[in-house]
């Protein structure tokens, strides 16, 4: 078995660990209102805005829910989401493809996607010229760890003409991507509205090769809002409550973009203002993008990524995307 999903699966089993809050401050359950918990992927961004400004504005309230965000202190949030530790995980296409296809599958379902289209791609210090992925070949690549990591750039390495044994990959974890390309590190994968108009505000050229670009089956979602079945068999109601209020929040940020990332950094500790003004600005035509409504998600989009994780033997079964998605839980 894939050791990626061996340790998926094996961290259902760590999933009870401590969740960590990721407000200021914790705020007082209103009596009436029905409690839910969030897991966020990561520590929160302006990926997550749309939550808080959601939060912030009351519209979770005006629906009778009382949702507190979180973020894991450890561990994958579908697992902590498949445990139990919450009714909603946001997560991303390529760790619930896993999910959906480990030996011990996890019964979850995606039911939005946070943005349209997949923005992360190959940043690097322009210094370090590199501009194509054949300029990937005697490099030091710092990873975050993900199972399928090296496959892909093995596969986007052969698609341009490189020779991916002559790349170096290492796991950099959470260091900081400024950092880290100062010292062994030469390129990272980043989300461009995020890192990269970090690297602009700090006076720092980066040159970004988008993952979309270098094959379109990499247009994957991410990230995602996920679910679980207990959820949708218990208490559907309140996902159509839920989704109605987290979808009025996305279009407040696509609307608003500097008020909704003042409200982020209003709610969130450690988030510098400029930087996700900026973020959030860039984020508001990326939310919908091409799409009919926010947190839509295709059939082709879904079945084009799982093929290729299927042809480089990233998972061992096929996952159709009707039992991957869903786009009930949208407001019509």
């Amino acid at each position: 078995m894939n050791k990626g999903i061996t340790k998926l699966v094996a961290g259902i089993l760590a999933a009870s660990m401590m969740l960590t809050a990721c407000g200021k401050a914790d705020k007082k359950e209103t009596d009436g209102l029905k409690k839910v918990t969030v897991i966020l992927d990561w520590t929160a961004n302006t990926n997550h805005t749309g939550l808080y400004v959601a939060k912030e504005k009351g519209y979770y309230k005006d629906l009778g829910l009382d949702v507190e965000i979180v973020e894991p202190a450890e561990g994958s949030s579908l697992q902590l989401l498949a445990a139990g530790k919450g009714e909603f995980a946001i997560s991303y296409q390529e760790d619930f493809t896993y999910a959906r296809t480990a030996e011990s599958k996890l019964p979850l379902k995606a039911i939005a996607a946070i943005i349209q289209h997949n923005t992360s791609g190959y940043t690097s210090p322009k210094s370090k010229g590199i501009e194509t992925v054949k300029d990937f070949e005697g490099k030091v690549y710092g990873g975050y760890g993900g199972p399928s990591e090296d496959a892909i750039l093995q596969m986007v390495m052969e698609d341009g003409g490189a020779d991916f044994s002559k790349l170096t990959s290492v796991v950099v974890g959470t260091e900081d991507f400024f950092m880290a390309t100062k010292n062994n590190i030469d390129f990272e994968l980043t989300f461009e509205g995020w890192t990269n108009i970090e690297a602009r505000l700090k006076g720092e050229e980066v040159n970004f090769i988008p993952l979309r670009e270098l094959n379109e089956s990499l247009d994957y979602y991410t990230p995602i809002i996920a679910t679980s079945d207990k959820v949708i068999e218990t208490d559907e109601d309140m996902i159509y409550k839920f989704m109605e209020a987290t979808t009025k929040g996305y279009e407040f940020a696509m609307e608003q973009p500097e008020e909704a990332a003042k409200v982020l950094v209003n709610e969130v500790s450690g988030i510098d203002q400029e930087l996700a003004i900026e973020s959030q600005k860039y984020l508001a035509d990326q939310y919908k993008a091409d799409a009919d409504r926010w947190g839509e998600m295709k059939d082709s989009v879904w079945n084009n990524y799982t093929k290729v994780m299927l042809e480089n033997n990233l998972i061992q079964e096929d996952l159709a995307a009707s039992e991957a998605y869903t786009n009930e839980y949208l407001p019509k």
